[in-house]
């Protein structure tokens, strides 16, 4: 169990860097840390250790709103028609 301590550092890492970016953030940047945070989440819930703070929820929302915005676009970054 000595990884635990490790995990819980690198989420409070994670969490401080959300917080910590500036407003105008790239977003799909911002999308691919908070997707990372959840996967480490859902990793230490596995684990046994639930944890359920501030910082991922918000992440949980960023990953939803991203969702729905893509599911309604019909070109990708470079322009390129998805269907």
């Amino acid at each position: 169990m000595s990884g635990l301590p490790t995990l819980a550092a690198a989420i409070l890492v994670a969490a401080m860097s959300l917080i910590s970016q500036p407003a105008h953030a790239d977003g799909r940047a911002e999308l691919i840390t908070c997707q990372a945070m959840i996967d480490r989440a859902a990793q230490a819930n596995a684990a046994g250790t639930q944890q359920d703070d501030a910082a991922l929820q918000r992440c949980r929302q960023i990953v939803r709103d991203w969702t729905l915005r893509e599911s309604r676009m019909t070109v990708d970054e470079q322009g390129r028609p998805l269907r």
